[in-house]
């Protein structure tokens, strides 16, 4: 398992103008952006006691959580996303998702994950079996991606955030989003071994911190 080092920082409207235009210099636009951005559509799960949310609230070193994917509102691209967390540093694995099976997983018609031979998938049924994990809450917002060579950098800025409120109906495009209240943009960079100086410096502003934002947790609190 590959542990990525992952810093967020919240930033507002003029500070990602600055850095749209920073990272442009020295770095590539993720090759599945179009324009230089997509759409994420996330579906997140929780149990009934909402673990995955009080872990995050409460600052729990080590996390875990699944959610499904779409990007673009292409149903090609829909993945089972695993993410573990341990303090600052990450990983993430993924299995792709037909539209019909990321549907029954939101429906809650998940005995068919018990017949894969996906690792992810079948962590995500154990968890769903012994913890009553279900579809929580959508989430909508776009990314602008930026990628390096040296140190395998990411650098993303994350604007727009919505929530579906109490709508889990992943490929429904009727499902209505609305806008989270004061949500801040986010710039997350994520690297391997180490984060060259010309990305350092490039991302570099005045006054800000990282911070432990979760577009999960802030769309829960609609609840």
């Amino acid at each position: 398992m590959q542990l990525r080092h992952e810093v967020k920082h919240e930033i507002n409207a003029s500070d990602l103008l600055i850095l749209r235009q920073r990272l442009r210099v020295v770095m590539k636009p993720d090759s599945h952006a179009v324009n230089g951005r997509y759409m994420i559509r996330s579906l997140y799960f929780d149990n009934i006691d909402d673990k995955a949310l009080r872990e995050k609230l409460d600052g729990v070193d080590i996390r875990e959580k699944y959610r499904i994917r779409l990007y673009n509102n292409e149903p090609s691209t829909i993945r089972l996303e695993r993410k573990f967390k341990q303090g600052s540093l990450g990983c993430k694995t993924i299995a792709s998702l037909t539209p019909e099976q990321a549907q029954a997983i939101a429906d809650g018609d998940v005995e068919w994950m018990s017949r894969s031979t996906d690792e992810v998938i079948l962590g995500f049924y154990t968890r769903i079996k012994n913890e009553g994990l279900k579809a929580k809450v959508i989430v909508d917002y776009t990314r602008e991606p930026f990628v390096f060579g040296p140190g395998n950098v990411r650098v993303t800025l994350d604007y727009g955030i919505r929530t579906g409120l109490s709508c889990t109906d992943f490929l429904n495009p009727d499902c209505v989003t609305v806008p989270i209240m004061d949500s801040p943009c986010i710039l997350e960079v994520k690297w391997d071994n180490f984060l060259p100086d010309v990305i350092r410096d490039a991302v570099q502003l005045e006054n800000r911190r990282s911070t432990a934002f979760s577009k999960y947790a802030a769309s829960r609190m609609y609840d």
